[in-house]
């Protein structure tokens, strides 16, 4: 598996290796050695399946809070999607920055983002399905977001974010500066 270092310490991109012959491929998407041998001690308890049918679905940008915090390992299993994670841990140096990496079911490639930042994705391909592991199982009352269009991160979606297609909690998120996050950074 190839693993690259983010622009986000603990943000890992991966791309496992895929043996294929005329029958299609067969590929290992998780290791848990691998994992470690990158920093990555976490054992996931539930795993999430979602399925986006038009071109500019927006889902994000979500987090869940201690006690019920989320590691997330997070593939595209058919179509595309832009997927996002953010730093939102208070007195990290790289609090409000983000990474994007768009993720495919024809690449393979994965995003593991860690407790501390918000997650979201942008659907690029009708029909795109996002599969993703978790930490911990989810919990209502720890569940949270903030405003995927925030000017002040700036993220770049792929899709027109004026016509963005989103659930009414998602409209309704705060924006960073209002959003009072639950995560510490720990050096």
């Amino acid at each position: 598996m190839q693993v690259e270092l983010t622009d986000l310490p603990g943000v890992l991109h991966l791309t496992p290796r895929r043996f294929g012959d005329d029958r299609g491929f067969f590929s290992e998407v998780y290791n848990k050695d691998v994992m470690a041998s990158h920093g990555v001690d976490v054992t996931f308890v539930q795993d999430n399946h979602s399925l986006s049918r038009e071109v500019g679905v927006v889902r994000g940008l979500h987090f869940q809070a201690p006690p019920h915090a989320q590691d997330k390992l997070v593939r595209c299993g058919a179509g595309r999607v832009m997927d996002v994670a953010v730093d939102i841990r208070k007195g990290s140096p790289h609090y409000g920055k983000w990474v994007a990496y768009e993720l495919s079911a024809a690449a393979g490639n994965q995003l593991f983002i860690p407790k501390g930042f918000l997650h979201g994705f942008s659907v690029l391909e009708p029909d795109s399905e996002l599969l993703y592991k978790c930490s911990d199982v989810y919990a209502p009352d720890c569940d949270g977001a903030v405003r995927f269009d925030d000017p002040d991160l700036g993220i770049d979606w792929g899709v027109d974010v004026a016509s963005a297609i989103l659930s009414a909690k998602d409209a309704a998120a705060p924006l960073l500066k209002d959003f009072d996050s639950p995560f510490v950074f720990e050096d």
